[in-house]
C-alpha cells in the first residue's frame, strides 16, 4: 500500500479490529482497510497535526486517536465523527516524542517529550493533571547513579509503555519511559497527581494536608515493606544494575507468561534487555538484580513489542532491512 514518498513514523491497529490499520507520516494520519489492499484500502485522511508525527496511539474503545508531533502538541482526533476533538499544548517546551492512552482511565492520555518531561492529560477538558520532569533526580535515586558511570545523555523521554495489566487486583497506573540517558523509568502515576494536587494547595490547607501525607507515606512504607505496588514508586533501572549503555530507544511491558512482570527495553548500544521490574519494588533488595538477560541484537534498536505466545514472542525492529523475532522463555 503506496502512502507517497514520505517516510511512515508510526502505526497502530485498531483495538478488536486487526482490518483497521493506522499510518502517520509527515503530518498525516491515514486510516487503512488492510482488506482491501494491496489496491488502496486508505478509509480516511487526517492532518490536524502542524508539524512531523512522532507516535499514533488509539484507543480501547477505538473512538479516539493521539498523535503527537514535533511541536510539542498532541492532538485527539474523534475517528467515529472524523474531526479534531482537542488539542494538548503548552506543557512540553520540546519534541513530543510519545504517547499512551491510560487503560484504566478513559479520559487520560500520557506523552513523553524532549524536554524530559512524562504529562499526564484530561483530554475530555484538554488540560493537564500533571507533570513529571525526569531530569530532576528523586532523593533516593540521585545517590546511586551518581556512583555509577552513567552516560551524560539528557534524560529525555523517548518512548513510553503503559501497564494494562490489573496487578495483583488493583488499577495500578503505572508507566514506563525509556531516556536518552540509557536507564528506564518506572512510575506509579497516582502518587504523583496526590503531589501536584498538594502543591496547588492554599497555605492555610497546607498544615492539614501535611498531616495527612505524613499518615499516607506511613502506608507507603508498610505497602514497600510488603512488597506491593505503592503509590509514588519510582524505580530507575540504569547502568550502575546492568543497564544500556546508550540511549534507550523503545519499550514495552511483556504480554508472555505472567503478563507484566516484564519489561523489554532497546537501546541504541545495540542491546535488547529483559528487566523483573517486580522484583524491585519496595526495599529492591533481590538478590539476583533485576536484569534477567541481556541479547546483543548488533544493531541499534528503534522498536520492539512482544505477544503472548510461548514462543517466537518478542519481535525488534532494527537498523538492518530484518524484522528479527526472539524466543524468551
Amino acid at each position: 500500500m503506496d502512502l507517497g514518498k514520505e517516510p511512515v513514523a508510526s502505526v497502530c491497529f485498531s483495538p478488536g479490529n486487526d482490518d483497521i490499520l493506522y499510518a502517520a507520516y509527515a503530518n498525516t494520519v491515514t486510516c487503512l482497510d488492510m482488506r482491501m489492499a494491496p489496491s488502496s484500502g486508505q478509509l480516511h485522511k487526517y492532518t490536524f497535526n502542524t508539524d512531523d508525527i512522532n507516535q499514533i496511539t488509539v484507543n480501547l474503545k477505538s473512538s479516539f486517536l493521539a498523535a503527537a508531533d514535533d511541536s510539542g502538541e498532541v492532538k485527539i482526533i474523534d475517528i467515529r465523527q472524523h474531526c479534531l476533538y482537542k488539542t494538548l499544548r503548552s506543557v512540553h517546551t520540546n519534541i513530543c516524542s510519545s504517547v499512551q492512552f491510560h487503560p484504566w482511565r478513559p479520559w487520560e492520555v500520557i506523552s513523553g517529550g524532549l524536554d524530559s518531561k512524562i504529562v499526564a492529560w484530561d483530554f475530555s477538558r484538554g488540560r493537564q493533571q500533571m507533570v513529571i520532569d525526569v531530569a530532576v533526580p528523586t532523593t533516593e535515586n540521585a545517590e546511586n547513579t551518581s556512583s555509577t558511570n552513567q552516560i551524560c545523555n539528557p534524560p529525555f523521554v523517548h518512548a513510553l509503555a503503559v501497564l494494562e495489566e490489573n496487578m495483583d487486583g488493583k488499577n495500578n497506573q503505572v508507566v514506563a519511559a525509556a531516556r536518552g540517558d540509557g536507564t528506564m523509568e518506572i512510575i506509579d502515576l497516582r502518587f504523583e497527581s496526590h503531589v501536584t494536587g498538594a502543591k496547588s494547595k492554599q497555605s492555610s490547607r497546607a498544615r492539614k494536608g501535611s498531616q495527612s501525607k505524613s499518615s499516607k507515606n506511613t502506608n507507603v512504607n508498610e505497602n514497600i515493606a510488603s512488597g506491593e505496588i505503592t503509590k509514588g514508586m519510582r524505580i530507575q533501572l540504569h547502568a550502575g544494575v546492568g543497564g544500556h549503555s546508550a540511549a534507550a530507544s523503545c519499550v514495552a511491558f511483556s504480554r508472555f507468561g505472567e503478563a507484566g512482570k516484564f519489561i523489554i527495553s532497546g537501546s541504541n548500544d545495540a542491546s535488547v534487555k529483559l528487566w523483573n521490574w517486580t522484583s524491585q519494588i519496595g526495599s529492591g533488595s533481590s538478590s539476583e538484580g533485576p536484569l534477567s538477560f541481556s541479547i546483543n541484537n548488533k544493531r541499534k534498536v528503534n522498536w520492539l513489542c512482544t505477544t503472548s505466545r510461548d514462543s517466537e514472542n518478542l519481535i525488534v525492529c532494527d537498523t538492518s532491512k530484518v524484522v528479527k523475532v526472539y524466543t524468551i522463555l
